[in-house]
């Protein structure tokens, strides 16, 4: 993600990074201090800094999902049509983010592009975001 935020910001991308611990618990830190440090220092570490902004922790499913995936999801369907029995979220639905690195293409109108999932690699949908980048696009995930 950091290389596609460094080459397509002149162009209009922001991609805004969603951390979730809702997915066998592998977002473990309270708050923003402590997500940046795991990033920096454990996974993927070695000083590693995102090139672009990261939310508070968030739920994406379940009954306190944000507003945000609910909207989202309501727009393009699910990626992966299975639950994971190591999830931490009720009650399931089958449109659900299902795994961490799913991600969503939105027009700057607010409009859901596209949706990806989380094996999909950032630079195998960089065609996708030029083809957007017209109108200008964010990227969450």
């Amino acid at each position: 993600m950091n290389a596609l935020q460094t080459e397509l910001e002149p162009d209009g991308l922001h991609v805004l990074g969603v951390p979730c611990n809702q997915f066998n618990g592998e977002e473990p830190g309270a708050n923003g201090t402590e997500i940046m440090d795991g990033i920096e220092y454990v996974r993927p570490g070695n000083g590693f800094r995102p090139a672009f902004n990261l939310t508070e922790k968030i739920d994406v499913n379940g009954e306190n999902q944000h507003p945000l995936y609910g909207y989202m999801k309501e727009f393009c369907p699910t990626t992966d049509h299975y639950y994971r029995s190591y999830t931490h979220y009720a009650p399931f639905a089958i449109n659900d983010v299902h795994w961490n690195f799913e991600k969503f293409l939105v027009g700057r109108d607010g409009r859901v592009v596209s949706r990806y999932h989380p094996k999909v690699e950032p630079g195998d949908i960089r065609a996708d975001i030029s083809k957007a980048l017209h109108t200008g696009v964010i990227l969450v995930g």
